[in-house]
């Protein structure tokens, strides 16, 4: 199975349990509407009793009424329960049981109409408030997001509806004359087009709602795919900038800082220690300068092994990048330092390189899987003016346009060291190298 079917499968099961707590929540809503109407109808019948018996002649409507209302409860109060269990009814099917409680429902109401009739001998209850419950089920449909039940809960009431209508208008007209000969066919048919037209009406309401939901999850899963695409490589900071400015992760032009930092010596660490020695030892060394990239915003864009590509300026700008490049830097060197002399870890020597310059930012990959990439000069760059720390003995190097982009509270901090050419480009570049001297490193101030 590929990953668009385990996907799709995914959202399905996802939208199948969405339904079945919309389902309870529709029968609550149903049990107290019901409940409501057939108090209020009491009410109304105890009011005007006497128009009542002028009408039916005695008092089966308002008890069918009454009866009605306490089957629908049970029957939706049953549908609560089973659609609350884990372990679902054999007969239950999602795409199924949606029609098979609507037709239940409706079935229900119009027995209960032919019951009053055949006992009451009067049809007046076809124009009567109590046939007007058809309603309340099409409007109801609506909250199980599917508009083709929505048109067949409107049609089903309105066929039920006109059925027993002219039956009894055409097949019983003893019970017709008798009661209230002034209703004729056009009546009946226009009521149930009307319930027709509701249930389409219902049908585009449901509609809207179930593509608003599909786009809530649909933004939902991108943010999920956010913080896939970038796992734990950023701070919470810039993903929620990140999912402010989401058209920034498309392919675009902009100028980024970047970092190259390079474990000394790991070729000769490895060849000595076990591997699980060499991944605890990366894991610590690691640990603290991801937290300290990630404090100066920062995302650290790969591993190579024994170092790694960090990025300050993107996905998202965040101010000087040059300067929280440089300070994240100074930072890492300057924890190494401490904890080589506290001895918590092996003596450890690193090179870092900074270069500032344009890149091309954004996705890269196939719809299955991408990736987050920064290209561009400004990446080998960085790469070589790393590298030339082993040609220099030294733990920093930045570049002039880095230098450029720095406060002179932190430039105290540099001095030039050489023009010098970096391989695979004929270009001077003038480089400085971080003074080791100067041991009080500046207030971590990121507008500084």
């Amino acid at each position: 199975m590929n990953n668009d079917k385990v996907n799709k499968l995914s959202t399905e099961e996802l939208f199948n349990k969405e339904i079945t707590k919309i389902e309870r929540l529709r029968s609550v809503i149903l049990i107290g509407l019901l409940a409501a109407e057939a108090v209020l109808l009491l009410v109304i019948y105890l009011i005007f009793i006497e128009d009542y018996m002028n009408l039916f002649k005695s008092n089966i409507a308002i008890f069918s009424i009454l009866l009605f209302t306490v089957l629908i409860i049970i029957y939706e109060s049953l549908i609560h329960y089973f659609m609350g269990r884990k372990n679902k009814p054999f007969f239950f099917n999602p795409r199924l049981f949606g029609f098979f409680n609507s037709f239940s429902e409706i079935t229900l109401l119009t027995i209960l109409l032919v019951v009053i009739v055949e006992h009451s001998g009067q049809i007046l209850i076809l124009k009567a408030p109590a046939a007007l419950t058809y309603f309340i089920f099409i409007v109801l449909s609506t909250f199980r997001l599917n508009y083709k039940l929505s048109v067949f809960t409107g049609t089903l009431a309105a066929a039920e509806y006109i059925l027993i209508s002219c039956f009894y208008t055409n097949y019983a007209p003893e019970i017709a004359e008798i009661t209230y000969p002034a209703l004729t066919e056009m009546q009946y048919l226009g009521q149930g087009l009307i319930m027709i037209i509701t249930g389409i009406a219902a049908a585009f309401v449901s509609n809207l709602i179930k593509k608003k939901m599909i786009a809530s999850w649909k933004s939902i899963q991108e943010k999920n795919e956010i913080i896939d695409l970038f796992g734990q490589q950023i701070s919470p900071e810039i993903v929620k900038n990140i999912l402010d400015k989401r058209h920034e992760l498309s392919g675009k032009r902009q100028n980024v800082c970047i970092m190259f930092l390079d474990i000394r010596q790991f070729t000769p660490f490895v060849e000595h220690h076990q591997p699980e020695e060499v991944v605890n030892y990366l894991n610590t060394l690691f640990g603290f300068m991801i937290d300290i990239v990630q404090s100066h915003n920062g995302v650290i864009n790969q591993f190579l092994g024994d170092g790694f590509m960090a990025t300050f300026g993107a996905p998202v700008k965040s101010g000087n990048s040059s300067l929280h490049a440089t300070k994240a830097a100074i930072e890492i060197i300057k924890t190494l330092d401490l904890k080589n002399k506290e001895g918590s870890i092996p003596h450890t020597r690193i090179g870092i390189g900074l270069h500032y310059d344009e890149a091309v930012t954004g996705n890269i990959g196939s719809s299955v899987r991408k990736q987050y990439s920064i290209t561009g000069r400004v990446v080998i760059m960085a790469s070589r003016i790393e590298q030339l720390n082993k040609k220099y003995n030294t733990n920093l190097l930045i570049s002039k346009e880095v230098y450029e982009q720095l406060t002179d509270k932190i430039r105290k901090y540099f001095e030039w060291l050489d023009d010098t050419r970096v391989k695979g480009s004929e270009r001077l570049i003038s480089i400085y190298k971080y003074i080791d001297e100067i041991k009080s490193l500046p207030e971590n101030n990121k507008t500084a």
